[in-house]
């Protein structure tokens, strides 16, 4: 499958998307496989493995999904009279809803809702939505509001409301920094069942079959590729 970035509007395109597979973060790459340093059972039984969450691969999936997106200009953030503003060099970066628009959203700070103008548009095949989300397991001083867009319908682009996650940070949000992590995903219907005994015994088996391994179980054992390029 393809998806297409589309750069439209009159902002720098200098930081274009890329896979998320090519941006690990700083604190994943530093973090060592196993706490003890070996590969090898915890004396401690109640552990069975030394393994950090950098050997989990749930989180290495989530890490690695989609693409990134990226602020194109510098944002500078400073404090006047307990309100934050924001300047930036040059073109339409940011953008502002009024706070009336979002209610008693869990996100509501109180203040207008800044957003990022995001310049470049993503067209995904018939049937296949984005899920927008913001960057998994990464540092950030603020966060988007998630969403999920129709993007084989809806080929303009999609811009990142945001909050500050300290209300009163200031300083500098250099230009090349993460905002969004866009995964492409097919629609479909679904209709929810509660499983009976036949699913239990399913469950019982993979759970034998973890059981038998000290590391990497779900890795070897069940883990299925994905690739984002």
């Amino acid at each position: 499958m393809e998806i297409l970035f589309t750069h439209t509007l009159k902002i720098s395109d200098y930081f274009k998307p890329t896979p998320a597979l090519e941006i690990i973060p700083e604190w994943y790459k530093k973090l060592e496989s196993y706490f003890t340093g070996e590969k090898k059972p915890h004396i401690d039984p109640k552990h069975k493995t030394t393994a950090t969450v950098k050997r989990c691969m749930p989180v290495f999936d989530a890490i690695t999904a989609g693409y990134i997106f990226y602020t194109p200009v510098d944002v500078y953030v400073e404090q006047i009279n307990n309100t934050p503003y924001y300047s930036w060099p040059a073109g339409d970066a940011l953008g502002f809803h009024p706070i009336e628009q979002v209610g008693n959203h869990p996100l509501n700070n109180g203040f207008d809702y800044p957003k990022w103008n995001n310049p470049w548009a993503i067209k995904t095949p018939k049937g296949y939505s984005v899920l927008v989300l913001p960057p998994l397991h990464r540092e950030s001083v603020f966060t988007i509001l998630e969403g999920i867009v129709d993007t084989d319908t809806y080929t303009a682009p999609i811009n990142f409301p945001f909050v500050l996650n300290d209300i009163k940070y200031e300083g500098m949000i250099p230009a090349g920094t993460p905002i969004a992590q866009i995964i492409p995903f097919k629609r479909e219907n679904w209709v929810m069942k509660i499983g009976g005994e036949k699913e239990k015994n399913e469950v019982e088996k993979i759970n034998l079959a973890i059981v038998s391994k000290y590391f990497d179980r779900y890795k070897t054992l069940f883990r299925q590729t994905k690739e984002y390029k």
